[in-house]
């Protein structure tokens, strides 16, 4: 399993989390059997890193390979963010949207309640509760697995075909964010 370095933060956690290996280039991600793309930081941080990797990452999407986002990963598998200017890998449409009329960054332990049938969160009863740090989230859509609400109700799980994303932090989660990564590598 690929875990997608994009120089921000988090990487020796999920790495741990997943035993999987850094990926740095096209080469790491052509070879990577599933690939997690894991971030803390801003989104138009990560686009110089992301632009050298970005066809890489959507020809394994379109090949079928799983990929998870987690924070900001989740928000850069969309088309662009409030937090500043990049394109996204717009596999799911829409922009992320910064959170108003509550503090920021939203950080600590909320619940995820599932919404609909959902891969990630097989086995993880209602309302578990998750790590975030996060101040932008992804609206719900259609492909809203997972709902939390801080100031409303925002998508922390994603799910399209062999594409994930979890706004929160799996690998600060406990037992049911490890649950989450389980069900992701039964995918890989």
């Amino acid at each position: 399993m690929g875990v997608v370095d994009l120089g921000l933060g988090n990487m020796s956690n999920v790495l741990r989390a997943v035993r999987g290996t850094a990926v740095r280039d096209v080469y790491g991600v052509e070879r990577a059997s599933a690939l997690i793309i894991p971030g803390v930081g801003s989104f138009s941080a990560a686009m110089p890193t992301l632009e050298t990797v970005r066809e890489a990452i959507i020809g394994r999407v379109r090949e079928g390979i799983p990929v998870l986002g987690i924070c900001l990963g989740l928000q850069l598998l969309y088309e662009g963010s409030e937090e500043g200017p990049g394109r996204g890998l717009s596999i799911f449409r829409g922009t992320v949207k910064r959170f108003s009329g509550v503090r920021v960054p939203h950080i600590g332990w909320n619940q995820v309640e599932p919404s609909g049938e959902s891969v990630l969160l097989k086995g993880i009863r209602r309302g578990e509760f998750f790590y975030f740090v996060h101040s932008y989230y992804a609206p719900v859509s259609e492909f809203t697995r997972g709902l939390t609400d801080y100031g409303g109700a925002f998508s922390s799980v994603v799910e399209k075909g062999n594409v994930f994303g979890v706004q929160f932090h799996p690998e600060k989660s406990g037992q049911a964010g490890a649950r989450v990564l389980r069900n992701f590598g039964v995918m890989a």
